[in-house]
């Protein structure tokens, strides 16, 4: 009986396995699983990226020219804060290349053009003041002094001065290395000193940035009414002052380079700088800091500032080596009638007229031997 039931299961299976493979034949062949390590299914490459795909393994161009092509096309992140979503800038056109990201525009209008041409500008106003100094020498006085002095300087003037001095001072400084200390600093002092310096003087930078412009519009308030132009001062600039020749040529209390310094300069350079570095220290909440943004104002803040840095080079080099006597008029406040005569006769003129006082202060004269000057 056990045998009988044995042979007729055997049967039955057969005869099911014989039934299962004939119906299986009558299926379309099914695609091969995937690989076990395999991710998401992945959308067939075309004929010229698979090509490429075996004559060049781990070329990525295709991929991020797609990325190039969709700028400014935010994606997906869990990085909060504005734009971290794109990835890669709108194309723009940039001279003399292809189609680029405005990131890489910036990059070569900041490495091609600023940083050469600026240093350059910077370098021959330096060169220029040092041949003055070689062939022409310090402007002097022809007479010796008279022991009777004007006040050119009030103490909130020379205050005033002196904190936008020293500020623009170390502003000049910070930013010099920040843009051109790999050129001449990093082979001599290494990478690390020389990330430690640069991390130092950025934050010298960004403390000293609000003290400069603070100071700027006291600077500007305290000597606007001095530095309007006059008629006197086209004669001055027809006989470039008198720097080359040694002519003597009158002006009021500021001449008419200084004022051109102060207009410009300060003024106009000095607007831009301190508006670019609000700008990118965020601190103008209605300008949004995008990346266009902040590179907008970053090259203005770098144009402004080399331009104003050039212009302050003849400045500094005429108040303290260039003309003697002008120095210690910024120092102690006062200048002998012969320095005022021989180098703003106009403005000794009105002193001695009794339309401005000789001294307009209490502060105390340079030496015990001086007395102010007598309309």
């Amino acid at each position: 009986m056990n045998t009988l039931l044995r042979r007729w299961a055997v049967a039955c299976g057969l005869a099911l396995a014989t039934a299962g493979a004939a119906w299986a034949q009558t299926l379309p062949p099914a695609d091969p699983p995937p690989p076990a390590s395999a991710g998401p299914a992945l959308p067939k490459p075309d004929e010229t990226n698979a090509e490429r795909a075996v004559t060049q393994p781990g070329n990525n161009a295709p991929f991020w020219r797609g990325v190039h092509n969709s700028g400014n096309v935010p994606g997906v992140t869990s990085l909060p804060g504005l734009e971290m979503g794109v990835l890669m800038q709108r194309p723009v056109q940039y001279p003399g290349s292809n189609y680029t990201s405005a990131g890489e525009a910036w990059r070569q209008v900041r490495n091609n053009w600023l940083i050469p041409y600026g240093g350059a500008l910077m370098l021959i106003m330096l060169v220029a003041a040092v041949l003055h100094y070689v062939v022409k020498g310090p402007l002097d006085t022809k007479e010796g002094p008279t022991g009777r002095v004007i006040e050119r300087f009030t103490p909130l003037e020379r205050a005033a001065h002196w904190v936008n001095a020293i500020a623009f001072v170390v502003l000049a400084v910070s930013g010099i290395v920040m843009a051109f200390g790999k050129f001449f600093l990093l082979p001599v002092l290494g990478g690390t000193l020389f990330g430690w310096l640069t991390y130092l003087l950025k934050n010298l930078h960004n403390f000293a940035g609000p003290l400069f412009a603070v100071s700027l519009v006291i600077v500007i308030v305290t000597f606007v009414k001095d530095n309007l132009p006059s008629k006197d001062d086209m004669v001055w600039l027809a006989k470039g002052g008198g720097l080359l020749n040694g002519a003597h040529v009158p002006s009021h209390r500021f001449n008419a380079g200084e004022k051109i310094l102060f207009w410009v300069g300060v003024f106009v350079f000095g607007a831009l700088v301190v508006a670019s570095g609000l700008v990118l220290n965020q601190l103008i909440p209605q300008v949004s800091p995008t990346r266009e943004n902040m590179q907008i104002a970053q090259m203005v803040h770098g144009a402004s500032s080399l331009l104003m840095m050039a212009l302050f080079i003849g400045h500094i080099y005429m108040g303290t080596i260039g003309a003697k006597g002008a120095y210690s008029a910024m120092r102690n406040g006062y200048v002998d009638e012969t320095w005022a005569k021989e180098h703003h006769e106009l403005w000794y003129d009105d002193v001695k007229a009794g339309r401005i006082p000789a001294q307009r202060s209490a502060a105390p004269l340079p030496s015990p031997g001086t007395t102010p000057a007598k309309a």
